[in-house]
């Protein structure tokens, strides 16, 4: 029984770990957390709340690995704070003011998206993308963009990486470490103020949240001094097909888990 419960633990950081990693390189690294932190015995609402409130120090350990990138021009992007500290809140309290019936739901149907949207990434990426300055029209629109990308992200937040580069690449044009670096800012923002909801209202598993977060460190960090060495294809298509094996097995057991 102790061994089991050992195992269970070293799995559920190991996940964490490769979470963390995952989403400084390509994004979609809940789509491991998540189910982790489920097979551990937590209910999807306790375990979505704990995956958030764990991934928050593996995006700060992302984000302090491409400080160099942080430095660059900034008019742009400290505008986009502000929506994605609120959005953040709105979509955390949305999630405690739902039903955990409704969470189960339509679980599902939010995993399934999330890994579409990271298998259409590079196409999405490339039509968005832009060469010109932004007009004050198009900042404004980027801003609203991230805002509902933060009330998902507060919510859910599997695959938000994605839609923050996405969004980003409607700004000036950036490299994209330079573009990986703010995201990391972003999602740290977004999950952080989620997270403190949370930890507020209690609906975290703290103690699973600690071994989640010590995995998703280790990962954040060495993932993002990895991520020009690594191609990030691979890790897509690995998170792709773990992505739809989970939506599979979730819609095949009603959809909601139990």
């Amino acid at each position: 029984m102790v061994s089991a419960q050992i195992f269970k633990w070293l799995s559920l950081g190991l996940a964490s770990c490769l979470a963390g990693a995952i989403n400084s390189i390509a994004g979609g690294g809940t789509l491991l957390s998540f189910p982790a932190a489920l097979a551990v015995g937590l209910s999807p609402v306790v375990a979505n709340a704990t995956n958030t409130v764990a991934l928050v120090p593996g995006t700060l350990a992302s984000a302090f690995a491409y400080r160099q990138e942080l430095f660059a021009d900034k008019r742009h992007f400290v505008p986009l704070l502000l929506p994605s500290l609120c959005g953040g809140l709105i979509g955390a309290y949305l999630l405690l003011a739902a039903p955990a019936r409704v969470f189960e739901a339509i679980v599902p149907w939010l995993v399934l998206g999330a890994t579409l949207l990271i298998l259409l990434k590079r196409p999405l990426l490339s039509r968005l993308g832009t060469k010109d300055s932004p007009s004050r029209s198009r900042i404004v629109a980027v801003g609203l963009g991230i805002f509902l990308m933060a009330v998902y992200g507060g919510y859910f937040g599997a695959g938000i990486g994605i839609i923050i580069l996405a969004t980003l690449s409607l700004l000036t044009p950036m490299d994209i470490h330079t573009m990986n670096a703010r995201k990391t800012v972003l999602a740290s923002i977004v999950n952080g103020a989620a997270a403190g909801l949370f930890i507020a209202k209690g609906t975290a598993n703290l103690p699973a949240a600690g071994v989640m977060a010590i995995g998703s460190i280790a990962g954040g960090y060495f993932g993002a001094r990895l991520a020009r060495r690594v191609p990030a294809t691979v890790v897509s298509r690995a998170v792709v097909a773990i992505g739809l094996i989970l939506a599979a097995i979730l819609f095949y057991r009603g959809v909601g888990i139990h």
